[in-house]
């Protein structure tokens, strides 16, 4: 038993889709993981700027909460307390933005740190602008000063510090990863250009060599079976699908064979009981002539009688010898020499040959229509002797004084050859596999010549038919196809 592919051209086709589909989730999915980066490294970014950007206006809002309290309390201001309490919810919201924005437990303890000190803050400014001893108009007026912002601040400053500090190093790092991800990147982006390409390779390097290959030798090996090696196998190779169909043709080969030969042996037992008979025929004839004109001459006492009959036997047995002739003649394969010759030339040939017999014969030989100027593909030799076999079965038909028509007719693809007796038609239609002997006026004719004009019109594949016209004669008509060259050429 031949031994299949382990695996079928459809299960072949799932794995390099599953493995096609595979490979555009992956490129999904480093893609879309390489978008969540930057959207997240983005917004990480944008949250930690606005970290630093609010406690840089939370700490403005506040040192303008002490300038504007300090100077409402030196005018003795009334609005001093909403004032204080205006900055002091703007500080708070501040605040409070900035707890929204933190995103890990360090920035709340920052915020929160910032906050605690802010109150501290609010409670020494509150300490020193209400105290009634300190408080003097020079006091407050230093209060309001620019270059005291550091020390009016104190702790408030060192918490900012701290926050920023903290904002910064979170930046790093975010920097740091953001480098690491530059620089993995050229490395990454390729390898699903890479794995596509390794899957394009594989399958088809697998589908060639499990499909393509063995359908191509199917095909050559088919068409080589088509010619008529039936002896030659198919390799059982590739998918399932694939071997299946090798051995599938293997077994149907082997089978054409067998009927082929079976076929060969029917027609070579029906060609041997149909050429039999004619064998049979065509020498028991003669022998009896034979039989009987040698009985004859033990009866026979006049010398001129004796030679008579001797001449009889002597040509009864060159009859028999060329029909023997003709026959090996018309069983041999023939090959025909092809060469473009002038139609007219091949026909006038004949006629040249056959003007004799027929001027012995009295027959006037009429070439009527006659048109030259055609080209055929043909062996000359072949077909002179079709044509005279057919000219001579006419001329031994033909009656004293009878005309025997030949014609040549061109058309833009044909050539027709025509023969036409005035013998009253032939009696029978012959049959271009026959070789029966029909009826016949001929006396040392050998029966083959119309057989081995069909043969000869066959190899050369060309037509050859039979006709009776109107019950006055018998007319031949052989077809070729034209040639349109103008000059003499071998094929």
């Amino acid at each position: 038993m031949p031994s299949f592919a382990p695996q079928s051209l459809r299960r072949v086709l799932l794995v390099y889709e599953l493995a096609f589909i595979a490979l555009v989730v992956v490129t999904g999915a480093m893609g879309g993981l390489w978008a969540y980066f930057w959207q997240e490294t983005s917004t990480e970014s944008l949250r930690l700027n606005a970290l630093t950007n609010t406690m840089q206006e939370t700490r403005g809002v506040l040192f303008q909460q002490i300038q504007e309290v300090a100077l409402a309390r030196l005018r003795n201001d009334p609005e001093a307390e909403d004032i204080h309490g205006r900055y002091y919810r703007r500080i708070q919201e501040g605040f409070n933005v900035l707890r929204r924005q933190s995103a890990s437990r360090a920035e709340d303890y920052a915020v929160q740190h910032m906050q605690e000190a802010y109150g501290r803050l609010q409670a020494d400014l509150h300490a020193s602008l209400d105290d009634p001893y300190f408080l003097n108009r020079i006091v407050r007026l230093r209060a309001l000063d620019a270059r005291r912002e550091p020390s009016l601040l104190g702790g408030f400053d060192e918490a900012c510090l701290s926050f920023q500090r903290l904002v910064e190093t979170e930046l790093a790092a975010q920097a740091e990863w953001i480098g690491r991800w530059t620089r993995y990147a050229p490395y990454l982006l390729p390898v699903p250009m890479l794995l596509a390409l390794a899957v394009l390779f594989f399958s088809r390097r697998s589908l060639t060599r499990g499909f393509v290959r063995p359908m191509r030798a199917i095909i050559q090996g088919t068409e080589r079976m088509s010619g008529g090696e039936l002896s030659r196998r198919l390799p059982v190779a590739g998918v399932t699908e694939v071997a299946l169909l090798a051995e599938s043709v293997n077994r149907l080969a082997s089978d054409l064979a067998l009927s082929r030969d079976a076929l060969v042996e029917s027609e070579r037992q029906a060609a041997l009981g149909a050429l039999v008979p004619v064998v049979a025929h065509n020498i028991r004839n003669p022998l009896a002539a034979i039989r009987a004109s040698a009985q004859l001459l033990e009866h026979v006492d006049d010398p001129a009688e004796s030679r008579e009959i001797a001449n009889e036997i002597v040509a009864t047995v060159d009859r028999l010898g060329r029909w023997v002739s003709a026959l090996v003649s018309y069983l041999h394969p023939l090959k025909p020499r092809l060469t473009v010759t002038p139609a007219a030339r091949v026909f006038a040939a004949v006629l040249d040959l056959i003007a004799p017999r027929a001027r012995e014969r009295e027959v006037r030989l009429a070439r009527q229509p006659w048109q030259e100027g055609a080209w055929v593909a043909v062996d000359s030799d072949l077909m002179e002797q079709a044509l005279y076999g057919l000219l001579g079965n006419a001329l031994e038909a033909s009656a004293r004084g009878a005309v025997l028509r030949a014609g040549l007719q061109v058309s833009d693809t044909q050539v027709i050859f025509e023969i036409e007796d005035e013998a009253g038609g032939i009696p029978f239609i012959p049959e271009p596999a026959g070789l029966e002997p029909g009826p016949s006026t001929k006396r040392f004719g050998t029966g083959l010549g119309i057989p081995v004009a069909f043969k000869v019109c066959k190899t050369h594949g060309w037509t050859l038919e039979f006709s009776v016209v109107n019950s006055r004669g018998t007319r031949v008509t052989i077809t070729a196809p034209r040639h349109l060259e103008d000059a003499d050429e071998s094929l």
